[in-house]
């Protein structure tokens, strides 16, 4: 009986754990929309660099770039420290995937902000490139 008793209050503490499981997916799915566009091209090799021009355009400093692997990295230090890796992929036959995660001091960014100013420099860069315009 006392034993039962000792476990009592730990029974009231449960929270449900699909509710918990469907707000983390929810979360994850809303956070990748923000993190993912897809661009009108099957030529990888120009998206990749097209993505390295576009983060030194905002001030990020390449640390990395693997072409087979469709990885660039690159750091910001002007006042802090933001981190983005990038990921192009293909998506389709005639199209490719870009997703962009950003670290602020160690930590993953969730605001749409610094994603949306990539994927505007991005989305510009890819248009000129794409109508060889310099």
């Amino acid at each position: 009986m006392a034993l039962a008793l000792a476990f009592l209050p730990l029974g009231g503490c449960q929270t449900d754990s699909k509710q918990q499981v469907m707000a983390v997916d929810k979360s994850q799915v809303e956070l990748r929309a923000i993190q993912t566009r897809a661009f009108d091209t099957s030529d990888r090799n120009l998206t990749i660099r097209t993505v390295i021009s576009s983060l030194q355009d905002l001030g990020f400093v390449i640390d990395k770039a693997d072409e087979q692997l469709g990885i660039i990295s690159g750091t910001k230090l002007s006042g802090y420290a933001m981190r983005m890796t990038v990921t192009v992929r293909p998506r389709g036959k005639t199209q490719m995937s870009v997703r962009a995660s950003a670290q602020y001091n160690l930590v993953a960014v969730s605001d749409a902000e610094p994603y949306q100013q990539f994927f505007a420099a991005l989305s510009k860069a890819m248009f000129l490139t794409a109508n060889e315009v310099d």
